[in-house]
C-alpha cells in the first residue's frame, strides 16, 4: 500500500543538502564539490568536501573536521585537491580562511601556508606547484611579516570607528576592509613538506582586483604558467559602477601590460584558450548604456586586438567561461525566458547552441570530455548529473532524495499572458507568469492566490529552486502561486530588459495587474483572497502597489528588504547606479526621482502589510523599511514588522529563516481567514 505523501515543511527545507560548484579530476573520472548541510538545532550551517564518481558508485566523504570547507579544486596532475578553509591545525586556529590540501584518496588536510591577511580565491598553475590566490592587504606595507604585524595590530585595536575617503566602502552586508586593497599573490609549495613561499604579485604598483567579493573569475593563468591575466579598474577614484580593463603579468619579471582597455567597456572575467594565444572575456559597453548585457569576446596575441564576438546574440553571458579543448569554442550559462541553460558558442561561426537544458543550472566543469552539471528547477532543489557523448544524462547522487521522497511537491506550469506594451501603443507584449499547484489541486474548487514578485528587476527567475522565496512551499499551504516575469526581467532579450529604465513601476506594475486579471479570470480563483508579495525590488513593487492600486484588489502584502523612498535609498552600497535607472540625481530633478518613489504616494495606502527587514542589508538599507512601516502605523492601516538584527538582504540563519516563514505565513492566513475585504 502506497505511503501518502505529505505536504513540504520549512524544517524540510532546511534539511536539504545544498551542493557546491563542482570540480572535474583531470582524467574526468571523479568529482568535488563542497556540500552545505544546514541544522535546525544548531542554527548553522557546514560543508564538508565529498567526491562523485563520474564512472558508478557511491559518493564518498573527503573532510571530516572543518566546519565550512570549500570551493575545491583539482591539481593539474590529479593527485591534490585544494579547497578553503578555517580550521584549528598544529594548535593554531586561523584567523582568516587559508588554502588547505588534501590527497583524493583521503588523509588529514594540510594547510598550505599561513597566510596572515587570507585568501579570498585561488587557482592552481598548471604545474601543480603553485597557485594563485587573492589577498586583501595593506598597500602600503611591504612583504608578508609587514602584513602579518599590521593585522595584528588592527585585530587589537580598540576602537570600533570605520574612517575612510573611499567612495566605494562597503558592499552588501560589510564594509570593505579600512585601509585594504585586494592583491594577486603566487605560492610556491614547498617541497617534501616544507614551508610554501608566497609572493605578492601586485606590490608596490597601483593594480588592484575588483573591490565586489573578489574572486576566481577575476584572474587566469596561461597554459604555460608564464603570464596571468587579471581584471582591474583603472580609474583613480573606485566606484560601484567602475569600468575593468585587463592586464597580462609575466610572472618572472613582473612585468605588465594593459592589453584590453576602452573607457566605455566594463571587461571581466578573462579566460586563456587552451594554446594560450587567446583570452575570452565579457564585455558590456556600459558608455550606451548601464544595462547593456555582458556579451562574449576574444583578445589574439597576434595581432593585439580584441572584439565583441556574441554581438548578434541577444542573451547575457555569465561567468565561468569554459574553452573546449580544441579552441574553438567556448562554454558557459545563460538565461532564456525563465531558465537557466548551459550553451556552447562557436567560434567560427559564431553560432551558440544549447548544451544541458534548464532548469536553472548552477554550474558545471568539464575535462577529458566528460562534462558536469550541477542544476535545479521549481520541482527539486540542486542535483549533479555527467553528461557524456552519445549518452543520457545520468544522475551521480541521491543525497535529498530519502528527505524528499514522502513530500508532495507543488505542479509547476508556464503561461503567457498579455503585459504592457513598451513601445506605448498596440497590443500588450508577452510576459511569462509561472505558476505553482497545490498538491491535490481541484479546478472545481476555490483557492487562494499570492503573486511572488521577483527583485532585481533584471532578474529573471521561474524554473529554479529558491530558499528564501520558496513557491513550493508557499503552495504547500494551499495557494496557488503566481510569479511574473514582468518588463525589466532577463532573459527575454536586451529590449524587453531595458524597456522600464527611467520609469520604475510603471511597465512592470501593468504586468502584474495583467497576471490579476487572467488569474481572475479562472473559475478556480477566489477573487476575495489575492495577495502579493515581494522582496528587493519585488518590494518596492508591493510598495507601490499599495499606493496606486485600489483597496480590496489585494488583501494584504508582504514587502521583504523593499525599496521605499528613492531619497533615503542614497544609503545604499550601490548608489552610484541611481541616476542611470532614475534618470537623474535627486539634487537635479527631485520631481522624476520621486515620480518614481513609493513613499511619494503614501497618502493612498490603505492595504494591510507585513514589512521585513535585516539591519545588516546594504543594498536597501534597513531604514527604507522602517520608514515604510512606520508610515503605515501613522495612516492607522494594519501593518506588522519582522526586523532582524543580523540578517542582510537575505535571511540565511535557519531559526531565523523559520521565523521568517512562519510569520510570512501567518500573515495571509490571518487575512485570508477575515472577512471580505
Amino acid at each position: 500500500m502506497a505511503t501518502k505523501k505529505r505536504p513540504i515543511t520549512v524544517e524540510d527545507l532546511w534539511k536539504i543538502e545544498r551542493l557546491g560548484s563542482p570540480s572535474l579530476s583531470p582524467d574526468g573520472a571523479q568529482l568535488a564539490l563542497a556540500l552545505m548541510r544546514p541544522s535546525m538545532e544548531d542554527n548553522k550551517s557546514a560543508s564538508s568536501l565529498w567526491l562523485l564518481s563520474t564512472l558508478g558508485g557511491a559518493p564518498r566523504q573527503l573532510t571530516h573536521c572543518g566546519d565550512k570547507d570549500g570551493a575545491p579544486r583539482w591539481s593539474p596532475r590529479g593527485d591534490r585537491i585544494a579547497f578553503t578553509a578555517r580550521r584549528e591545525q598544529d594548535g593554531r586556529k586561523d584567523d582568516e580562511t587559508q588554502i588547505y590540501l588534501i590527497a583524493p584518496d583521503g588523509g588529514e588536510a594540510q594547510r598550505a601556508a599561513e597566510v596572515a591577511t587570507g585568501v579570498e580565491a585561488f587557482r592552481w598553475c598548471p604545474d601543480g606547484k603553485r597557485l594563485l590566490f587573492a589577498s586583501w592587504v595593506w598597500p602600503d606595507a611591504k612583504g608578508a611579516k609587514a602584513q602579518a604585524a599590521r593585522h595584528k595590530a588592527f585585530k587589537e585595536r580598540k576602537e570600533s570607528g570605520y574612517a575612510t575617503s573611499e567612495a566605494y566602502y562597503r558592499h552588501w552586508d560589510h564594509n570593505l576592509p579600512q585601509g585594504r586593497v585586494a592583491h594577486l599573490h603566487l605560492m610556491e609549495l614547498g617541497r617534501a613538506g616544507g614551508p610554501a613561499r608566497v609572493r605578492d604579485l601586485f606590490e608596490g604598483s597601483d593594480y588592484e582586483l575588483g573591490r565586489a567579493e573578489p574572486g576566481a573569475n577575476d584572474f587566469d593563468i596561461a597554459p604555460d604558467g608564464r603570464h596571468v591575466v587579471f581584471a582591474f579598474d583603472p580609474a583613480p577614484v573606485k566606484r560601484p559602477d567602475g569600468r575593468c580593463a585587463l592586464a597580462e603579468m609575466e610572472l618572472r619579471s613582473g612585468r605588465t601590460r594593459v592589453i584590453v582597455r576602452d573607457a566605455g567597456w566594463d571587461c571581466r572575467n578573462p579566460r586563456y584558450s587552451p594554446d594560450g594565444e587567446r583570452i575570452a572575456f565579457t564585455a558590456s559597453h556600459q558608455e550606451v548604456r548601464h544595462t547593456m548585457p555582458d556579451q562574449l569576446a576574444v583578445w589574439e596575441r597576434d595581432a593585439g586586438r580584441w572584439e565583441v564576438v556574441s554581438a548578434e546574440w541577444d542573451h547575457e553571458v555569465h561567468a565561468p567561461l569554459h574553452w573546449e579543448d580544441d579552441g574553438q569554442a567556448l562554454l558557459f550559462c545563460a538565461e532564456q525566458q525563465g531558465r537557466t541553460h548551459l550553451w556552447r558558442f562557436d567560434l567560427p561561426d559564431r553560432r551558440a547552441e544549447v548544451v544541458v537544458r534548464g532548469g536553472w543550472v548552477n554550474g558545471f566543469d568539464k575535462a577529458a570530455g566528460t562534462l558536469v552539471t550541477v542544476a535545479d528547477s521549481a520541482n527539486h532543489p540542486s542535483q549533479a548529473h555527467v553528461h557524456l557523448a552519445g549518452a543520457a544524462p545520468r544522475r551521480i547522487e541521491s543525497f535529498n532524495d530519502a528527505l524528499l521522497d514522502p513530500i508532495a511537491l507543488a505542479r509547476i506550469e508556464e503561461v503567457w499572458i498579455r503585459g504592457a506594451s513598451a513601445a506605448g501603443d498596440g497590443p500588450g507584449d508577452p510576459v511569462q507568469m509561472w505558476l505553482a499547484y497545490p498538491s491535490g489541486f481541484d479546478p472545481k474548487k476555490k483557492h487562494p492566490v499570492l503573486h511572488n514578485i521577483h527583485g532585481g528587476p533584471h532578474t529573471g527567475p521561474g524554473d529554479n529552486w529558491h530558499y528564501r522565496w520558496n513557491t513550493q512551499l508557499f503552495a504547500a499551504r494551499g495557494y496557488v502561486v503566481a510569479s511574473v516575469n514582468y518588463h525589466g526581467s532577463s532573459g527575454f532579450g536586451y529590449a524587453f530588459l531595458d524597456s522600464i529604465t527611467h520609469r520604475w513601476g510603471e511597465l512592470e506594475l501593468q504586468d502584474v495587474e495583467a497576471g490579476t486579471d487572467w488569474l481572475l479570470q479562472q473559475r478556480w480563483v477566489d477573487a476575495r483572497r489575492v495577495f502579493a508579495a515581494g522582496g528587493s525590488y519585488g518590494g518596492y513593487m508591493v510598495a507601490w502597489m499599495n499606493g496606486h492600486v485600489a483597496p480590496g484588489r489585494y488583501r494584504a502584502y508582504i514587502c521583504h528588504a523593499g525599496c521605499y523612498d528613492w531619497v533615503g535609498m542614497f544609503a545604499d552600497d550601490a548608489w552610484s547606479w541611481h541616476a542611470k535607472e532614475l534618470g537623474a540625481w535627486y539634487w537635479d530633478d527631485l520631481e522624476r526621482v520621486n515620480h518614481q518613489s513609493p513613499h511619494r504616494y503614501a497618502g493612498s495606502m490603505s492595504t494591510p502589510t507585513l514589512v521585513i527587514h535585516g539591519a545588516l542589508d546594504y543594498r536597501v538599507p534597513d531604514a527604507q523599511g522602517l520608514a515604510y512601516y512606520n508610515t503605515l502605523k501613522a495612516r492607522g492601516v494594519d501593518a506588522r514588522l519582522l526586523w532582524f538584527p543580523d540578517e542582510n538582504h537575505w535571511v540565511l540563519k535557519p531559526r531565523n529563516s523559520r521565523q521568517w516563514y512562519g510569520e510570512f505565513l501567518d500573515w495571509i492566513e490571518q487575512h485570508t481567514l477575515q472577512g471580505p475585504p
